[in-house]
């Protein structure tokens, strides 16, 4: 209960304080997100906007506890919101529209800032979808969480070489997760489409990340893994066929209703489980990128024409100068060229239009 008091008076609090500024001061804006990953993340979304007139102070949703994640932001953001919109309405009901008003100005000074998982996606079917998507004051990341954004795969070999300082490419990143994408596919569909109607505990996330792991993946042969992801995809999505016969028209419409939404054959990895994507599959692949990027490094520092000495001190500072692979992927902010990142922050500049 102190918690949920607190947020009460929190939002409350950034009302108060801006209207007491002077017209010069800048204006306030808190921006809420699910934890401390996220804070970096959405300083890179929201930086451009601030100026003269306003800034920007990403946080978590509660001081007065450890509570994290997407639905305490959106409990503490929206829940408590309309709670006390709704008491208001109980003690006073000529006041609703005054109510209604101050609603209004409690979201021009806060608004959260979360992964958008499936919500985006399901267009409305759940109740924290709706909450996501028709909320003004609810930005989202359009991909499925931060982790899709660090691992946008025409920014990898960048990755590489700020972990290797080796600029050679010897791996196409953008072609691979091209065909990674088009291999799920016609799985992520189903996947969808099953969470839409209630049918998830029947082919979960957690199945869908068990086919979607290319493992066995080698830098010189990866067309295997890919074969190995299309195999696994083909015979679930034949056992999905065979458990729903009657799934066939409405598998086709969510086809083409994602692509509008910008699911393409060759971008689904943007839009499945983040961890999954880092940790199983990004990162083991740019680990042997890299490794071999080390040695290519390493064997030219040995076989330089030069003396012993030399070589030992080149070699030593070289080592000295690695990165480790999750470090700069986390670091990685090339996605801020991505048609999703710009979507992203084309709602923020539409919401922050809406209050001048």
């Amino acid at each position: 209960m102190a918690s949920k008091l607190t947020d009460n008076i929190n939002s409350k609090y950034f009302e108060a304080a801006n209207a007491l500024k002077s017209k010069q001061a800048r204006r306030r804006i808190v921006a809420y997100v699910e934890s401390y990953d996220d804070i970096y993340f959405w300083r890179t979304v929201l930086s451009p906007f601030e100026d003269d007139k306003r800034y920007f102070e990403v946080m978590l949703p509660s001081k007065a506890n450890l509570t994290r994640g997407k639905k305490s932001v959106l409990m503490n953001f929206l829940e408590g919101h309309g709670k006390k919109k709704k008491r208001k309405e109980r003690e006073d009901r000529t006041e609703t529209n005054a109510a209604e008003n101050r609603e209004e100005i409690l979201g021009r000074d806060m608004i959260a800032c979360v992964d958008a998982d499936y919500d985006y996606l399901l267009q409305g079917a759940t109740d924290q979808s709706r909450k996501v998507l028709q909320s003004p004051y609810v930005f989202h990341t359009y991909v499925y969480a931060i982790e899709n954004f660090q691992c946008y795969a025409p920014s990898l070999h960048n990755v590489c070489v700020s972990v290797t300082l080796n600029d050679h490419r010897i791996f196409d990143f953008r072609e691979y997760f091209a065909q990674f994408s088009e291999g799920i596919f016609p799985l992520f569909i189903w996947s969808i489409m099953l969470y839409r109607n209630g049918n998830y505990p029947k082919f979960s996330i957690s199945d869908f990340n068990r086919i979607a792991d290319p493992g066995g993946f080698t830098v010189n042969d990866p067309e295997k893994s890919l074969a190995n992801v299309r195999r696994k995809v083909g015979v679930k999505v034949h056992e999905l066929q065979r458990q729903f016969p009657d799934a066939k028209e409405a598998y086709l419409k969510l086809k083409d209703e994602l692509k509008a939404l910008g699911v393409t054959p060759q971008t689904t990895y943007l839009y499945i489980q983040g961890h999954h994507l880092f940790d199983t599959v990004v990162a083991p692949i740019l680990s042997k990128v890299c490794n071999l990027l080390r040695q290519e490094r390493q064997n030219e520092i040995y076989h330089a024409t030069a003396h012993k000495t030399q070589k030992r001190n080149e070699m030593t500072c070289y080592e000295n100068s690695l990165q480790d692979v999750k470090t700069m992927l986390k670091k990685n902010n090339g996605y801020i060229v991505s048609e999703q990142f710009r979507r992203l922050q084309d709602d923020v500049r539409r919401y922050l239009d809406a209050q001048t």
